[in-house]
């Protein structure tokens, strides 16, 4: 690892952690969230860093539009205004400062004690497919053709629900216009 990666790699860990400790100090579930964001991505960052950009990529857009949609829902439904009324993220605070003590001790001791395997092969040039081998194995064609099945049974799940096809606002040689909308009441109604 060079000069560069190992800079990015502490600053994205610290700006993590910076972002951890903002979800339990600020005060409202909005600004959490946000805060929650910021530490998550910067957690894709670090895998990024640390040589699998694929996972990080997916940790980044599953974080985004978690974290997205579940500030919409906040804004949307909670009873104080937007999830920014002063509220407390803390329950029980000694017993979870003992606790999280604990289990930070315990992960850090582990670090140290665990013997870490040294690499006997080439790491591989290509670590999404590496990833994907491992996921699916044998079954990678089974999983890409199963995709695309489930993707056309959405389409023509959706197709068939719906009243009216594709001719019947332009007519059958698309040349219809204004065109018949059932939506906006144009000729033909």
């Amino acid at each position: 690892m060079g000069t560069t990666a190992a800079v990015l790699l502490w600053t994205l860990g610290l700006l993590a952690l910076t972002g951890g400790v903002l979800v339990f100090t600020l005060n409202s579930m909005a600004r959490v969230t946000f805060a929650l964001l910021g530490s998550l991505v910067c957690v894709g960052g670090v895998v990024t860093v640390l040589g699998l950009p694929y996972l990080g990529v997916v940790i980044v857009l599953m974080m985004v539009m978690e974290m997205v949609i579940m500030a919409v829902f906040m804004i949307a439904y909670m009873m104080n205004p937007a999830g920014l009324m002063p509220m407390s993220m803390l329950h029980n605070k000694r017993g979870a400062l003992v606790i999280s003590g604990a289990v930070f001790a315990a992960l850090t001791a582990g670090v140290f004690v665990v013997p870490w395997p040294d690499r006997v092969r080439v790491r591989p040039a290509d670590t999404t497919v590496q990833v994907g081998m491992s996921l699916m194995g044998d079954q990678m064609l089974t999983m890409v053709t199963l995709g695309f099945v489930l993707l056309a049974t959405m389409v023509g799940a959706i197709m068939l629900a719906t009243r009216r096809g594709r001719y019947d606002r332009f007519g059958d040689d698309l040349d219809q216009r204004p065109a018949r909308d059932p939506a906006g009441g144009g000729v033909g109604r």
